[in-house]
């Protein structure tokens, strides 16, 4: 190889690794906006009307079309940040273009098991179990990772076993608070609904890591907030009211009353504006550093959704309750080192002048 070929071959590795470390800054600020929305989604979901009802309302209604009203909320304005955002950007054409795509399809997918299925799980998890349980919801790249080793046989190594194991063990050290007799009211349920939501991020990374190389992250984001909130308006708020003996017209009933009530709306359009960065920031880290690398870093939420919701709810409004108990914050810092373990070797990090990421 001649001078030039390898100046040529310099140039290109200093390209890839700044491509790379500027994905990982993108699916670490994914994890920062993960941790905002959910603080702000709860500070809704405890606010004004949302609060009042908590005494007029069946423990069915409170548990699942409350939480689903929450999540249809959070994800509708979402959406509705994600379309302003691509029409600024031009981007409305493809948008249109790509729903009738293959990759666009399976977005379309994707967004069902992460909205309808892990987002309103999740929300239930938030209001039955407070933030402590958000590190089991985290553990969608570890699912993610024996799914893709299932699904795609991709192949699992040691040390991605060993990521695993962290992260479950992680997860374990929160359900056993669960199980005790001191356990609070819901706690069980709100572990179970956690587990729920990390199955279906896991199960959306998937489908959408294949779509995300193929369709403009943006629209791709914009596809997959809009699915998500009309599912949860359209077809689970009715099938959970049905559910609940309350008949159709019910949710409806509950989400008029809820666009009523200006301060919690407040919380929600400020809750669907960094759900939109979280999850968009999300696809396109990972198209940028690899999806087992990206759902990695952004899964740093087990830190910063917590973090937040103690700030915000807990120092700022002073509600009661966000006090995380030393459990969490272990339990979170030690899913961060299982993700991070999964999705890369840390003696790669001491590597200089290679890329710092491995296929695995």
């Amino acid at each position: 190889m001649d001078e030039r070929q390898q100046q040529a071959l310099a140039v290109k590795r200093a390209m890839e690794r700044r491509f790379f470390r500027k994905g990982v800054t993108i699916a670490s600020l994914s994890g920062v906006s993960y941790g905002l929305f959910t603080a702000f989604l709860n500070l809704g979901m405890s606010s004004g009307v949302w609060a009042w009802a908590a005494g007029a309302l069946s423990v069915f209604a409170l548990t699942y079309i409350v939480s689903a009203l929450g999540s249809a909320l959070m994800y509708s304005f979402s959406a509705v940040w994600s379309l302003g955002l691509s029409a600024l950007q031009g981007k409305l054409g493809d948008f249109f273009r790509s729903l009738a795509s293959k990759p666009g399809r399976m977005i379309f997918l994707a967004a069902l098991l992460g909205g309808p299925i892990a987002g309103t799980a999740y929300v239930i998890a938030l209001q039955k179990a407070g933030s402590i349980v958000i590190p089991i919801s985290a553990l969608n790249p570890a699912i993610g990772a024996i799914l893709a080793w299932a699904l795609y046989k991709q192949k699992l190594t040691v040390r991605m076993l060993v990521g695993i194991a962290v992260c479950f063990a992680a997860s374990m050290m929160i359900a056993g608070t669960s199980l005790g007799g001191d356990a609070p009211e819901g706690m069980f349920v709100g572990v179970v609904m956690a587990f729920i939501a990390a199955l279906g991020w896991g199960l959306e990374g998937c489908i959408a890591g294949y779509s995300t190389a193929m369709v403009d992250y943006q629209v791709g984001i914009t596809i997959r907030q809009l699915v998500a909130g009309f599912s949860n308006l359209l077809l689970v708020l009715p099938l959970l009211s049905v559910a609940g003996g309350e008949g159709a017209t019910y949710a409806w009933q509950l989400l008029g009353a809820a666009l009523a009530d200006g301060p919690s709306l407040a919380a929600f359009v400020a809750s669907g504006f960094f759900a939109m960065f979280a999850y968009s920031l999300w696809y396109k880290g990972n198209s940028m550093c690899g999806a087992a690398l990206g759902m990695a870093v952004s899964g740093t939420y087990s830190f910063w959704g917590p973090f937040f919701c103690w700030i915000i709810l807990g120092l700022i409004v002073g509600q009661e309750g966000w006090t995380i108990p030393p459990i969490g914050w272990a339990a979170a810092v030690v899913m961060v080192i299982g993700i991070f373990l999964i999705a890369m070797n840390p003696l790669d990090l001491l590597k200089k002048g290679e890329n710092t990421h491995e296929t695995a």
